[in-house]
């Protein structure tokens, strides 16, 4: 009933489902309909127009690979029965009090419960701790179908490694961990995820194996940037640039190359703690891990309380201040805002009773304001600011002159807090500006 699942996909005589159509699921979708038959299923109708109208709002394909792509989108879950081979790539967030947050696999489980047949392998690639595929998904979608794990159907996991906004690392170009709960599955999910992936599958010797490799590959890069994070702090104390000592110390070749800045989004930020979750269910309590998220979590306080200082060294009055960040989303070059640490620095600044304003040409407005009740003003609307914060190292943020910046600036001493590090700090600091970064 499994063994031929792959020959008949190639053949066109089953059909693959993506369920949850976001940056991760909608790439893959269109990745497979080159290859075979796939129906991409969304709860949110407004964004399966979007893709039925050929717009691609993550900007992740771009326009033309979604016009020209013969991905069945829609929001009808029945449409699921069609397909036999069915991956979940739905988002893992957290809680406010950092436990995760499984409503939405456990939501998508349920749609695809109700519309599971027999002789189905499923695989999911959401992010989660060791255990939630067998122990949370599988009794979802068993109760759902009353069809029986392993008898009726099977299950697999494969997380996804897709990097948002970055063209070079894409699902063609990552090595993809792939496993499955018996080797028929894993023979299975193997030679359909080979199909698209150029880069070759590794294959885990279990689920859990897979579930955990993808949880700690963002949890040891949350704590290298950490690490950067404090040792910006320490060196901003000892009046050293942060960005000159990485350099140096650069030159050797060990030395890892990580970076200050603000962690966001729904991996890096988000993974360590449903690993160290998983560990206090079972005894431990995390002391490098959870170190690590504290320090990045404080990273937006930190930016705050420097350009309030930079503030009044410029001799500018705090109170009513004018301030710009330029970039909202959680990284560059791409749309989303979600868990955005940008939103810590412009929350902190109306502590001090400073109403800034925002910018960001590559944002997704209409999220930013749902998610957070922000507006966006115009580039060429920032003007007579008494600081100016990039937050975000967007390309067209990069093209911005001496003269584009200055424009932005009224009287006094213009302050500038480059975060990331994107301006050349002698030339500002040569022009008179007061200039900080990480």
């Amino acid at each position: 009933m499994f063994t031929d699942l792959y020959e008949k996909l190639i053949n066109k005589e089953e059909k693959l489902s993506l369920v949850g159509l976001g940056y991760v699921g909608m790439p893959i979708a269109v990745a497979f309909a080159k290859k075979v038959d796939v129906i991409g299923y969304d709860l949110n109708e407004k964004k399966i127009e979007l893709y039925k109208n050929g717009v691609d709002p993550t900007n992740e394909v771009g326009n033309g690979a979604i016009a020209a792509s013969t991905v069945d989108f829609t929001a009808d879950e029945t449409k699921l029965r069609e397909a036999k081979f069915h991956i979940v790539a739905v988002p893992t967030p957290v809680n406010d009090d950092h436990t995760p947050d499984l409503t939405p696999v456990e939501g998508a489980s349920r749609i695809l419960g109700r519309n599971l047949t027999a002789g189905s392998v499923v695989v999911f690639e959401s992010t989660v701790y060791p255990g939630v595929t067998e122990e949370v998904c599988v009794p979802i979608l068993e109760s759902e179908s009353g069809l029986v794990c392993g008898r009726d159907f099977k299950i697999g996991y494969s997380p996804e490694r897709i990097n948002p906004g970055d063209k070079v690392h894409r699902l063609e170009t990552i090595t993809k961990i792939v496993s499955g709960m018996d080797e028929e599955t894993l023979d299975c999910v193997a030679e359909v995820y080979e199909l698209v992936v150029d880069a070759g599958v590794h294959r885990a010797e279990s689920i859990k194996v897979a579930e955990a490799a993808k949880v700690i590959e963002n949890s040891q890069r949350d704590i290298n940037i950490a690490f950067m994070n404090e040792l910006s702090i320490i060196f901003n104390k000892m009046g050293i640039d942060t960005k000159s000592v990485l350099e140096a110390a650069g030159t050797k070749w060990n030395f890892l190359k990580f970076f200050p800045g603000l962690v966001g989004g729904h991996c890096i930020g988000v993974d360590p703690y449903y690993l160290t979750y998983k560990a206090e269910m079972l005894g431990y309590h995390s002391q490098v891990i959870l170190a690590g998220r504290r320090i990045n979590d404080d990273m937006g306080r930190y930016v705050a309380e420097n350009s309030v200082k930079k503030l009044i060294s410029a001799e500018k009055p705090v109170r009513n201040a004018r301030v710009a960040i330029l970039g909202f989303t959680f990284k560059e070059n791409c749309p989303d805002t979600r868990n955005t640490k940008v939103i810590d620095i412009y929350n902190e600044l109306r502590e001090y009773g400073i109403n800034p304003v925002i910018a960001d040409p590559a944002a997704d407005s209409a999220e930013a304001k749902r998610l957070y009740g922000v507006d966006f003003c115009d580039m060429k609307d920032i003007k007579n600011m008494d600081a100016v914060i990039l937050a975000v190292s967007h390309d067209c943020f990069k093209k911005l002159t001496m003269n584009d910046i200055g424009s932005m600036f009224g009287e006094g001493r213009k302050v500038l807090l480059d975060i990331k590090g994107v301006f050349d700090r002698g030339e500002y600091e040569k022009a008179g500006y007061i200039y900080w970064r990480l």
